[in-house]
């Protein structure tokens, strides 16, 4: 119990840096989010819910406090400490389509068409991965608008690629900024001075789809296997 405590004022102080650091260093709005309700049990811990308090909840500690939070995020650093005094578990909600639009594939695709690009030398924004398996690529505003588009014209087939992308409206759940136990994203390539400028969609697009299309039939040859 005594190590679960620790952990979790862990995961307050980091969430609280990282939201401020966000806001204050990067210019990024930010809003407080849900978080997991653990059940802890010596040295193991399980997710028992949300603390939304709803059994039925679609994204357990993974979604905004507020239902009105698209409106009253904020890069407002005493804004943002007033939050997380009064929320201190919060996760932290960053909305889409404002500083970035954010293009979420596969992890082995993820990991295939990342090497691909920092081997071709294409400038990178930040990059995180997630527990359910997904790699979230921070690329320019207004990405979700151009994806079709630029899919259609480099002529990708119709199959199912996996690849999704959120903009405005939507919103993805930030890492600290630290690595953490049981986290429920993590940085691959965490945000700094070196990549404060973000690719346009069409830089990344291509390899993304084909490293997706790839994973797409490797699983489908496992499935038929």
């Amino acid at each position: 119990m005594l190590i679960g405590r620790l952990i979790g004022r862990r995961r307050t102080r980091a969430a609280r840096r990282a939201a401020l650091w966000y806001a204050a260093r990067r210019r990024w709005d930010v809003a407080p989010g849900t978080h997991p309700v653990f059940r802890w049990s010596g040295f193991v811990t399980s997710s028992v819910g949300c603390s939304c308090g709803r059994p039925d909840c679609r994204a357990p500690g993974a979604h905004p406090i507020d239902p009105c939070w698209l409106a009253r995020a904020t890069d407002d650093p005493t804004t943002v400490e007033w939050w997380w005094s009064r929320y201190p578990n919060a996760s932290i909600v960053l909305p889409t389509g404002r500083s970035f639009d954010v293009i979420d594939v596969p992890e082995s695709a993820g990991r295939r068409a990342l090497d691909r690009l920092e081997r071709l030398g294409v400038p990178l924004g930040p990059v995180a991965a997630t527990r359910a398996g997904r790699y979230l690529f921070f690329v320019v505003p207004g990405a979700r608008e151009e994806l079709p588009a630029l899919l259609d014209w480099q002529d990708w087939p119709d199959i199912d690629l996996g690849l999704r992308c959120y903009g405005e409206g939507d919103y993805v759940i930030a890492p600290a900024l630290e690595p953490l136990p049981r986290a429920a994203t993590w940085w691959v390539r965490p945000p700094s001075d070196t990549n404060r400028r973000l690719p346009e969609a069409h830089l990344v697009i291509g390899t993304l789809a084909h490293a997706c299309q790839r994973a797409s039939l490797a699983r489908a040859q496992l499935i038929s296997a």
